[in-house]
């Protein structure tokens, strides 16, 4: 099986369910559904476990705390592996580790032996797996099918993962009421020993060979950083994320609370709750193909964000489970459709060289949101009350709204970010044992500009610059001839000769375009005139 096989109709492939025609996409849509359940009966088994062992809402909040701030700490460094690895081979290791530490917690709670650390270590060390596996996993998603049917697929994963939201906690609440506490754990271990086996019948299509060596590890996160840093798509979706998810965590952190706390509530309200919200979100995914021909996608995050708001107001105040589960299905719908806009949004503004480090940038925001914005709700929530903590949440997501309207989604829907490959190969003639780790290396361009477009000419330059930055360069200048006033020097400087040749590999077609728009100013009868300038060589004589 490849990732190319295609459904054998146009019909099928401007359907919204068109991904499952491509077999890649339908095996490890499957698996992950089956491992994402797991996740959730975990998750429930955690968060209820610990208002046994401690009824603290600080501590039982710790328990997302910790689940989430792994993927925060360590994601950027998981996209630099992912986007240097073999990611199937890091799939599988990694699955293989987080088995092991499921089922050493399985063991632990059967014999009755964890503690509120313990438990709280064991959340710490899953959650490390998941960082490692998310930027990967997302990063795989366009692989498995053509650019028209990526959103296709992304609402397809939201929709799996809320599947399994829908399932996992129902199915949990009843293991613990019939068997024990310890039964979600186990079978969340057996769920990775299923996707281990999936990742293993999928067959990727072979990444093409580079004939450059490996970017450094370190150098690589820079790199991912800097690109997010000069990605005005890519960072009006970070800036929507920080906005919900600082504020939605609350609904998450305080849900085992509600439960506990509402008359006639427990594990069972507590599953039943998590399963209404992935069933409604299940049914908002259904329902997003239809929204999105109405509303664009800040409209929906928007709508999102105050669906939410109100489901946290209806359950800070709900007296009954039947009013909890109205605002549960409230905050699922809600949740969908904001969290399939922002993966979108951030997908389609960036090119297959970065998008595991720009996607772990995004969960860095998506978890650290969450992890902060749980540990500060679950300590407003001791000072105070459950309830006040959920409509202080609530007013600041509200206020959130405005404060983020102008950082507006889906700019890069419009882009071919596809590799342009238009750049001449850099030649290289120095003699030197190994030039690749020459540098830092110095690249000028010599323009020559009518002084009447002097204006239009450096906005446009100005507005490229950003594309140098966003492949790699640390450095960017432009300075004027002081002999000839037409004459222009645009320069830029990358870390080594070796990086400067993968800016050659990573230019899409839109900064082609963005390129083209600063060239048509140039009036020289040549194209603009592009020169290499290497530091010097420490291992010689010319050292500085």
């Amino acid at each position: 099986m490849t990732d190319t096989s295609s459904p054998g109709t146009d019909k099928a492939k401007a359907s919204p369910w068109a991904p499952f025609g491509y077999p890649a996409f339908a095996l490890l849509w499957s698996a992950t559904l089956i491992s994402n359940t797991g996740t959730w009966m975990h998750d429930v088994g955690a968060g209820w476990l610990m208002t046994s062992l401690s009824p603290s809402p600080a501590i039982v909040a710790l328990v997302q705390a910790a689940t989430t701030a792994p993927v925060f700490l360590f994601a950027l460094f998981a996209g630099a592996l992912a986007d240097r690895l073999n990611k199937k081979r890091l799939l599988i290791i990694v699955n293989g580790i987080m088995f092991a530490i499921a089922a050493c917690l399985a063991i632990l709670v059967y014999a009755e032996q964890m503690t509120p650390g313990l438990l709280v270590l064991f959340t710490f060390l899953l959650g490390t797996g998941a960082a490692f596996i998310a930027p990967a996993w997302q990063a795989i998603v366009p692989t498995l099918v053509p650019r028209d049917a990526l959103q296709s697929a992304i609402s397809l994963n939201s929709m799996g993962i809320n599947i399994s939201r829908a399932i996992g906690p129902a199915v949990a609440g009843f293991l613990i009421a019939a068997i024990g506490v310890a039964a979600p754990f186990a079978l969340n271990a057996v769920s990775f020993v299923m996707i281990i086996i999936a990742l293993f019948i999928w067959k990727p299509q072979p990444k093409p060979e580079s004939a450059l060596p490996p970017e450094p590890l370190f150098s690589s996160m820079l790199t991912g950083l800097r690109h997010a840093a000069n990605n005005d798509s890519l960072k009006a979706t970070l800036l929507r994320a920080f906005g919900f998810f600082t504020f939605a965590s609350a609904y998450w952190a305080l849900l085992p609370l509600i439960a506990k706390n509402t008359p006639g509530g427990g594990a069972e309200l507590y599953g039943l709750l998590l399963a209404s919200i992935g069933a409604a979100a299940v049914a908002g995914a259904f329902a997003l193909p239809f929204l999105k021909k109405r509303f664009d996608a800040n409209a929906l995050v928007a709508g999102g964000s105050i669906g939410t708001a109100l489901a946290m107001g209806l359950l800070a105040v709900s007296s009954t489970p039947n009013i909890a589960i109205g605002a549960a299905i409230l905050g699922g719908l809600s949740w969908i459709i904001v969290l399939t806009c922002l993966n979108v949004s951030a997908q389609t503004s960036l090119p297959n060289w970065v998008r595991a480090r720009g996607l772990a940038i995004l969960l860095m925001v998506f978890f650290g949101s969450m992890a902060a914005g749980s540990t500060v709700w679950g300590q407003v929530a001791t000072i105070a009350s459950t309830p006040t903590a959920l409509m202080i949440a609530a007013a600041g997501l509200l206020l959130a709204i405005p404060l983020t309207w102008r950082a507006k989604l889906g700019q890069g829907e419009d882009q071919d970010l596809s590799p342009s490959m238009h750049w001449q190969a850099a030649p290289i003639i120095v003699s030197n044992r190994d030039a690749l780790d020459r540098g830092p290396v110095l690249i000028t361009i010599e323009y020559e500009i009518d002084p009447t477009q002097e204006t239009p000419f450096l906005s446009a330059l100005r507005s490229f610059s950003r594309e140098r930055f966003r492949d790699g360069a640390h450095e960017w200048r432009v300075y004027q001839d002081t002999e000839n006033d037409a004459i222009w020097i645009e320069w830029f400087r990358a870390p080594s000769w070796a990086e400067h040749l993968r800016q050659h590999e990573r230019v899409t077609k839109h900064d082609q375009d963005l390129q083209a728009e600063v060239i048509k100013y140039h009036v020289g009868a040549n194209f603009p005139r592009v020169r290499h300038f290497l530091a010097p060589d420490n291992t010689t004589n010319g050292d500085p």
